[in-house]
């Protein structure tokens, strides 16, 4: 039986593909092995966000050829669409395919093997106009389930290299998700994740269909407990959006809402959709229909021309917000983006001290967002072992608390109820309540 061994960096997408790509494998009669051992095909599924993103692929892709040097090398995702001449250029690689046509990597092997000719697959990307199919009916993850809505991005933000990477917004179509979604819930899983490149924008190319309608039609599937939205755009979160999060028993009570910067003078150099100010008004919009809300994002530090006075407004509002969690970036030039071109690039030193602070804002506020829920019963889905304690198991709220409970391993991949005792961040504390199954006290 021939082995194939996986290496995914990068976003969800990626790990959702990496999983899509093994179904094919598997389909041919391939074993799954691990990446450091010997197999027989190594696919490396790589990331160019950044620069170091570039660099780290092609670490990953030698390490595959130096394990194994007669082993069949197959490259694929982000890089491998934007650089796929540097991609051949390493000795070794045998076959680079971009972020479509995945579902041709096993013809490509075998021509390969039979002709020993690298295969350079990659197309111009910015000619797909059709969602790529490709099915995840299970996961090796056994308690929540990504569920691929949409690929690409029509946004050209002046940081970000995606677009070039991913095409133009695709959306899947509604019958595919929808057919996913319950495979997915009669498979055992509780929870899923819409995810997708710019997961919000579901439905922008589409008629009379957008990720409110789908949403809806979620909400219909049976055995299907928590629906949680990777990412969303404050300029998608329409008054639509937040009536059928309101109303909904499924959608989860947090959101991951990208803010990027709080100036305006900032988000119109990155080329953002939106103001400071409209994007506090959705985010309060958003609280009144779910109370509790927990709101995560992500911030750019140093963006070129940022100035103290820019800085402090984004301090400012994210004060005044109230997120559950932030994840702050220095700014890192791009290569081909305009960005990385522009004057004024921020001095390092000063990126750090910026991050800094909003890391020490950021915790804070997360620990004050945990302290709020002390004493409450929670429900929480338990993913896996306390490494710190094997007789604990760690899982994740309704609203995104990390929390460790002392339980039995036969609760991985339940819906449980907890008391939460002691507020924390990372990790709160808590205890079992009860279970939909049974009570226990």
């Amino acid at each position: 039986m021939p082995k194939v061994a996986f290496h995914t960096l990068g976003c969800k997408v990626n790990h959702y593909e990496t999983e899509a790509i093994w179904q094919l494998f598997q389909t041919e009669g391939y074993e799954k092995g691990e990446f450091d051992q010997i197999a027989d095909v190594y696919v490396i599924n790589t990331c160019t966000v950044t620069n170091t993103g570039d660099k780290k692929s092609r670490q990953v892709i030698r390490r595959a050829i130096r394990k194994n040097p007669d082993a069949v090398v197959c490259v694929t995702g982000c890089y491998a669409q934007t650089s796929p001449a540097e991609i051949m250029a390493i000795p070794g690689v045998d076959i680079v395919v971009g972020t479509q046509d995945r579902h041709k990597m096993i013809p490509y092997i075998k021509e390969f093997q039979a002709s020993r000719e690298p295969i350079n697959a990659v197309g111009n990307i910015m000619k797909a106009r059709v969602y790529e199919e490709l099915d995840v009916p299970s996961f090796t993850d056994r308690t929540r389930a990504s569920l691929k809505i949409q690929e690409g991005c029509n946004n050209f933000c002046t940081f970000c290299i995606i677009p070039w990477a991913r095409g133009l917004m695709r959306s899947r179509q509604p019958d595919e998700v929808l057919s996913q979604a319950k495979q997915l819930a009669e498979a055992g899983y509780k929870e899923i994740v819409l995810t997708g490149i710019h997961t919000g924008g579901y439905g922008e190319d589409m008629k009379d269909y957008n990720l409110a309608s789908l949403l809806s039609d979620l909400e219909k599937i049976q055995g299907l407990q928590r629906i949680r939205i990777s990412s969303i755009e404050a300029s998608q979160i329409t008054d639509e959006v937040i009536a059928v999060i309101g109303s909904s028993n499924k959608v989860v009570n947090h959101l991951h809402i990208p803010l990027q910067s709080g100036s305006d003078t900032v988000l119109k150099r990155m080329r953002r959709k939106y103001s400071a100010s409209f994007y506090r008004e959705r985010v309060e919009r958003l609280k009144e229909a779910l109370p509790g809300l927990a709101v995560t994002s992500d911030v750019i530090v140093g963006f070129p021309g940022e100035t103290d006075d820019e800085f402090d407004e984004t301090f400012r509002l994210i004060r005044e917000i109230g997120y559950s969690e932030l994840h702050v970036f220095p700014f890192s030039k791009r290569t081909g983006t305009p960005a990385a071109r522009m004057e004024d690039q921020v001095a390092d030193d000063v990126k750090h001290d910026r991050v800094h602070r909003l890391i020490t804002l950021s915790n804070q506020q997360a620990k004050e967002y945990a302290s709020m829920h002390e004493g409450e019963v929670l429900e929480m889905i338990p993913e896996e072992q306390d490494p710190s304690d094997p007789n604990r198991l760690i899982g994740f709220t309704r609203n995104y608390l990390k929390v460790s409970v002392a339980l039995d391993p036969k609760w991985i991949g339940e819906v449980i109820d907890i008391q939460l005792q002691q507020a924390g961040y990372p990790i709160s504390q808590g205890r079992l309540i009860g279970s939909s199954n049974s009570v226990i006290v």
